[in-house]
């Protein structure tokens, strides 16, 4: 059983939050990430615990790893005898859902699994139920289970080329005019090699190209054959907590009959089926229930804790989720639109979707590359555009996916076919810097943007009053804790201010109503609120009343994004004179401006009077005659007889030492602010007394010192 997660609805928040996108095989697609590892890795259980924990510190939550099952050895030969010497099999022509004996099978899974969700990292695996590989266990011992007839639908097809079966039983033979690349037929031969029955089984095809050479197609009205995918579906998923259904819109009613029993009249969009068609009412007979109706019912109740992922296309999205129950759905119009940057077209999708039925956004699952697609760095480049775009994709409601190689900008489309890389690539140093700067950080609070029941999306006013349709700006919140996003998505520079919500249908009135920024946000109506750009590491500070009343003003240049977190509540009097002398602008920090401010430091002078020190007298030698003896005899013979007066040696004048002394003013004190400064005179006017003479009132002149930044202004 599978317990690594308890119930569907806690997905959005504590499940699988960030989809990593996983090589092909652990041989191929990890190919420049873990040769640092400078050990040979060629098993599931080899993959290091470092790239793991790497994978975790980034903020991945899901690991979707691409060709585990056992593949057909009959797609390998047809790529090898088309030219393709290094080629493996196609991961989507299975010959059974089974580990790959060559990736260290059942075993090795186990290991890596349990490994992984110690790092709370949960495990995906691909299924592709609307088709099997030609020479797959099923095409032998089920051909009844295949779309198939008993005569070829065309005279020119002819099958005698090499027997691409290795099971004896059978022989599996691919129409001859496919390797002279002058015919690609829709169906292959089976031949039984112990009855002499002949099948012409059809290719899985989804009408838009070429048949899928190396696959048979299932036949979905047959009900054993439900049944029978629904049980690997059910195996499947009591092994890995995420599954991801590979061109699951094939599957849907109404194109499994377009494609294989066409109303009659229509033409068919796949040739030879228009024989086989049927009218609505008699293919409704057949197939009375969608099958992915089916499947999610039975996932729910069987295997509860199972997320189930669907691509699908064709304007099937919502079709999927509201009616079918998918859990989660590919969003190719993320990457379209914004790409071609056809913004006008994906916000009103947003606000269709936001009137309709809000929780349809976070069954998204939102990329810019996937492995049927060209790299990110090749649609997107790797400079602000791309990251623009990579901070909405962490930052939208619904689930994430990057591809592998993005982080590290590989520019090489990695194919499901080949063993290694083409290109001898380096990683991206730069950008993966700016990944672990900007876009890592925001994946470990996706439980802050992840849902929609806060989730708000903004007009952006131009100053004439018109929409700016370039810019995405949408707020969410959880619990009290908040976030700003607003994206330029255009080479061009704009202002303008974000004040309204787009109108979105209130769950418990049924209303649709439009919310304040400032609601929306959950500001209060007085004090100031102090915000962090996760993009530029600024912080911001703003009126709260202000943005009640007008909203917020931004200034963005080209491709210019903000993410804006970290929201705490201040208070007037001095944070008011910080919001007034900033304008808007951002620093590296609001409390050292503060401190520059407020944290106010005091000079006083002291001066200390010290007595001068006695100075000694030197006599200097005399040299005396006989004469001045006798006289000095007389002298001494006189003062004798008269008392002498002594004199007391002169006193000099106190040397007064002056000392700067520093005292800090608590940041609680209060200060006038305009003032000139007034220092304290202490004066020592004997040994260990001082006397202060202190002024009539304290004055303190304040120093206002602002960095500004052109990232965000605030008009006045």
């Amino acid at each position: 059983m599978n317990t690594q997660n308890t119930n569907v609805t806690a997905w959005t928040r504590n499940g699988c939050r960030a989809l990593f996108c996983s090589p092909r095989t652990p041989t191929s697609g990890w190919r420049s990430s873990l040769k640092k590892y400078q050990r040979d890795i060629t098993t599931l259980d080899q993959i290091p615990d470092e790239e793991l924990d790497l994978l975790a510190s980034r903020g991945f939550t899901g690991l979707w790893l691409i060709g585990l099952w056992e593949r057909s050895r009959a797609s390998q030969r047809i790529k090898q005898r088309m030219g393709q010497k290094d080629a493996v099999a196609s991961a989507y022509s299975l010959y059974s859902y089974d580990i790959a004996s060559d990736l260290g099978g059942w075993d090795a899974l186990n290991s890596l699994r349990t490994r992984a969700w110690g790092r709370g990292i949960r495990l995906s695996a691909d299924m592709v139920p609307n088709h099997m590989g030609i020479d797959s266990t099923w095409v032998a011992e089920h051909p009844d289970w295949f779309l198939s007839s008993s005569f070829s639908p065309y005279p020119s097809y002819s099958f005698k080329s090499e027997n691409l079966s290795d099971d004896s039983r059978v022989g599996i033979y691919l129409e001859d005019h496919y390797y002279d690349k002058t015919d690609a037929s829709v169906v292959f031969q089976r031949r039984d090699q112990q009855t002499g029955d002949v099948r012409y089984i059809y290719h899985g095809n989804d009408g838009t190209s070429f048949p899928w050479n190396d696959t048979a197609q299932l036949d979905y009205t047959n009900p054993v054959v439900r049944e029978a995918v629904i049980q690997v579906i059910l195996h499947v998923a009591r092994n890995f907590p995420v599954i991801r259904f590979d061109a699951a819109m094939t599957l849907a009613k109404r194109h499994v009959q377009r494609l294989w029993f066409p109303e009659p009249g229509a033409g068919g969009a796949i040739p030879s089926r228009s024989q086989y068609g049927m009218t609505k009412p008699e293919f409704d007979e057949k197939v009375p229930e969608e099958f992915w109706r089916e499947v999610v019912d039975r996932v729910s109740r069987e295997v509860p804790d199972t997320l189930l992922l669907a691509e699908a296309f064709w304007m099937m999205e919502g079709y999927f989720v509201r009616t079918l129950g998918m859990h989660r759905v590919y969003n190719s119009a993320f990457m379209h639109m914004l790409r071609d940057e056809d913004n006008a077209k994906y916000r009103l999708a947003i606000k269709n979707t936001l009137e309709f039925d809000p929780q349809i956004l976070k069954r998204y699952v939102n990329f810019m590359n996937n492995p049927d697609e060209k790299t990110a760095v090749e649609q997107f480049g790797n400079g602000d555009k791309y990251f623009g775009i990579c901070t909405l994709l962490s930052t939208l409601p619904g689930l994430p996916m990057f591809g592998h190689g993005q982080v590290e900008g590989f520019s090489e489309k990695y194919g499901m076919e080949f063993r290694r890389a083409r290109m001898d690539e380096t990683p991206n140093d730069g950008l993966i810097r700016g990944h672990e700067w900007r876009i890592f950080p925001l994946l470990h609070r996706r439980y802050l943007f992840a849902d929609v029941e806060q989730f708000l999306l903004f007009d952006f006013y131009s100053p004439n009053g018109s929409v700016d349709e370039e810019v995405f700006a949408y707020s969410n919140r959880f619990n009290d804790e908040r976030g700003l996003v607003i994206y330029h998505n255009k080479f061009s520079n704009t202002r303008g201010w974000i004040k309204t919500s787009a109108a979105f249908i209130e769950k418990s009135s049924g209303k649709t109503i439009r919310k304040n920024i400032a609601d929306g946000l959950g500001l209060p109506r007085v004090g100031h609120v102090i915000f962090k750009d996760y993009v530029t590491q600024l912080e911001y500070i703003r009126s709260c009343k202000e943005i009640w009343d007008k909203g917020m003003y931004v200034e963005l240049g080209a491709y210019q994004c903000h993410a804006f977190m970290d929201w705490r509540f201040v208070g007037d009097s001095e944070w008011k004179i910080i919001c007034d002398q900033l304008n808007g602008a951002g620093v590296s920090s609001m409390q050292d401006e503060w401190k520059k401010l407020f944290n106010v430091v005091e000079e006083v002078e002291i001066e200390e009077k010290i007595p001068a020190k006695k100075k000694r007298a030197v006599r200097k030698p005399v040299v005396k005659t006989t004469k001045e003896k006798g006289k000095k005899k007389q002298v001494a013979a006189a003062k004798k007889k008269a008392p002498v007066k002594k004199s007391q040696p002169k006193a000099k004048k106190p040397v007064t030492k002056k000392v700067a002394a520093k005292v800090k003013v608590s940041p609680e004190k209060r200060v006038a602010v305009k003032a000139k400064p007034v220092k304290k005179v202490i004066k020592k006017v004997a040994p260990k007394k001082l006397v202060i003479k202190k002024p009539a009132a304290k004055k303190t002149t304040v120093k206002k010192t602002v960095k500004k930044s052109t990232v965000a202004g605030r008009k006045k």
